[in-house]
């Protein structure tokens, strides 16, 4: 089939290159975000996707918007036969649905109808899901709630974060999608409509939401740290400035006012609603990353000071 495919970031590539290996398909353009400002100097930079095609000598479409008229006649000239989607990041509109004659269909990181939305890997580990998935369904105008191709299954372990789970699914998830146009050219494939029930949302993830609450249970607050590691970066106050916290460890060891920290030769505890959790990395402002115990050495903690 003559596909176009639509994505913007890192997690997308896995997909592309196993289309643009695939002897079953031709990649005759890929649609991207446009161009943004990124680094110290905010000069212009492809998207991963964009990047990824200009390296295969692909087309790279970058409209504003998806129902552009130039971008629609575009589309209408090069006339895909399918428009495969990873974390594209842009809204499609029916007029654009319409064009490929079978559709646009997308990788989506969760078991729809399961967390449907913008951050289903962070929602998956926050909720402390023993399981999730990457599930291919055709686009339609509700979100996320097309009907479905296939799903694989992955295992979420008990120290993943969002970031380590969604390697794996760009992986296990481009097989999929690969398999799946396969499945639509030869006509083996069938769509099936989600069920009514068990539907879930993933909201995107703000900073804001990232900050750390240590009046939770321990495993709630580790979750949710592990959750939005590494984007957007989970944080909390100490001494009125932003601490960023990389992942955390359990630990039994007598219980802590929520927030207070106890510095130990090998390690600095966090108190919690339940048990303590040991810091593993942090940042402060201004700072490189370092060890929690590093940090700890440097700043001098006094007695019964707390992070908030």
């Amino acid at each position: 089939m003559r596909l176009i495919f639509a994505g913007t970031p890192e997690v997308a590539l896995p997909s592309l290159r196993t289309l643009i290996d695939s002897p079953e398909h031709e990649v005759i353009a890929v649609i991207t975000r446009p161009d943004a400002p990124a680094g110290r100097g905010r000069t212009l930079h492809r998207s991963p996707v964009g990047a990824l095609a200009d390296e295969h000598g692909i087309e790279v479409l970058t409209p504003e918007k998806a129902g552009a008229p130039e971008f629609l006649d575009r589309l209408r000239e090069l006339d895909p036969d399918c428009c495969p989607v990873v974390a594209y990041g842009n809204l499609l509109p029916q007029r654009t649905l319409d064009i490929p004659k079978h559709g646009w269909v997308n990788l989506h990181f969760s078991l729809l109808p399961a967390w449907r939305g913008a951050a289903p890997v962070q929602a998956a580990v926050r909720a402390g899901d023993e399981v999730t998935g990457a599930s291919v369904f055709r686009i339609v105008k509700p979100m996320d709630a097309g009907p479905v191709f296939g799903v694989v299954t992955e295992t979420v372990r008990l120290t993943d974060t969002a970031g380590e789970l969604l390697e794996r699914l760009s992986i296990s998830g481009a097989a999929l999608l690969s398999a799946t146009m396969d499945g639509i050219a030869a006509g083996t494939v069938e769509a099936r409509e989600q069920p009514a029930d068990g539907v879930s949302y993933a909201g995107k993830v703000t900073v804001e939401d990232a900050k750390a609450d240590f009046g939770l249970p321990a495993l709630a607050v580790d979750r949710l740290v592990r959750s939005v590691t590494p984007e957007p970066g989970a944080w909390a106050e100490f001494r009125g400035e932003r601490l960023k916290l990389g992942p955390l460890t359990l630990v039994e060891a007598e219980t802590l006012p929520p927030g207070e920290l106890k510095v130990e030769r090998k390690r600095v505890l966090v108190g919690t609603a339940t048990s303590p959790v040991a810091l593993g990395e942090v940042q402060a402002q201004g700072k490189k990353r370092m060890a929690a115990t590093d940090w700890a050495r440097g700043v001098r903690p006094e007695q019964g000071e707390r992070l908030g």
